[in-house]
C-alpha cells in the first residue's frame, strides 16, 4: 500500500487571537487602538511565528530556530505589535524583553564595552547546571547614534548584533529586531557584513512602504 501523507493543519482560531490582541492593545495603549484589515496579513505571520504554528510559518516560509526582523515606515506600529506578541507566549522560546536602541546607546555612554557583553554572553539565565537563553528584541535599529567611550567610538548595535550572530550559530540566541531602514541603509549604516548574518539569523516581515503613520 502507498505511504499515507500526513496531513497537517493549524491549530489555532485566528480570528479569535486577533480579537485577543485587540482587547490586549486597547487594555495597554487606549480605546483607540485597534488592528486595521490591510495590516492582518502581515500580523497573521507575526501570530504564526510567536505561536509556533508549524503548519502557518510553512506557508508563510518562516523558520522558527530564526528571530524577526520587523520593517516599515515610521508609525506604522512596529513597536506596539512587538509588545503585543509577547502576549502569545506559547513556550519560552517566545519569551523576550523589548530593548530600544537609543537605550542601548545610552548605557554605552555611561557603562562603555561591559554593555557589549550585557547584551551577548550575559545573556542567559542560570538555573544550576541549565542556562536558558534571554531573547530580545532590538527596537528602532538606525536610530541610536556612533557613540565614544573615553574617547573611543562604537557602533554599538552592529558589536553587539554581530556577538549576538555568534551566540545565535553556537548557542541558538533568537533576537528581535525592528527598523525603518532598508536593507541598503543597514548595509550602510552597519556595513556588508552585519547585513550578511542578518539574512541569516532573521524572518524578514515588511510593511508596505505605503502604510501610513498610525500616530498622525
Amino acid at each position: 500500500m502507498p505511504q499515507q501523507t500526513k496531513i497537517l493543519v493549524s491549530p489555532y482560531d485566528y480570528e479569535k487571537v486577533f480579537e485577543f490582541l485587540i482587547k490586549k492593545g486597547k487594555h495597554d495603549f487606549g480605546e483607540s487602538f485597534d488592528i486595521l484589515k490591510n495590516d492582518k496579513a502581515l500580523i497573521m505571520k507575526l501570530i504564526a511565528y510567536f505561536l509556533r504554528d508549524e503548519f502557518m510559518c510553512n506557508e508563510y516560509q518562516i523558520a522558527l530556530h530564526k528571530g524577526i526582523l520587523l520593517s516599515g515606515p515610521i508609525g506604522c506600529g512596529k513597536t506596539t505589535l512587538m509588545h503585543l506578541m509577547k502576549y502569545l507566549n506559547n513556550q519560552n522560546h517566545s519569551i523576550y524583553v523589548v530593548k530600544s536602541c537609543r537605550d542601548v546607546s545610552f548605557e554605552f555612554i555611561k557603562d562603555g564595552y561591559d554593555v557589549v557583553h550585557r547584551y551577548t554572553r550575559q545573556s542567559f539565565y542560570k538555573n544550576g547546571s541549565f542556562e536558558t537563553p534571554k531573547h530580545y528584541c532590538f527596537d528602532d535599529l538606525g536610530t541610536e547614534n556612533n557613540l565614544k567611550y573615553y574617547g573611543n567610538e562604537c557602533n554599538i548595535m552592529a558589536e553587539i548584533l554581530l556577538s549576538r550572530y555568534d551566540l545565535f550559530v553556537s548557542r541558538k540566541l533568537i533576537t528581535h529586531l525592528t527598523t525603518n531602514l532598508s536593507a541598503s541603509e543597514i548595509e550602510a549604516a552597519y556595513g556588508n557584513r552585519l547585513r550578511s548574518r542578518l539574512r541569516e539569523q532573521f524572518n524578514l516581515i515588511a510593511f508596505n512602504n505605503n502604510t501610513l503613520d498610525k500616530r498622525i
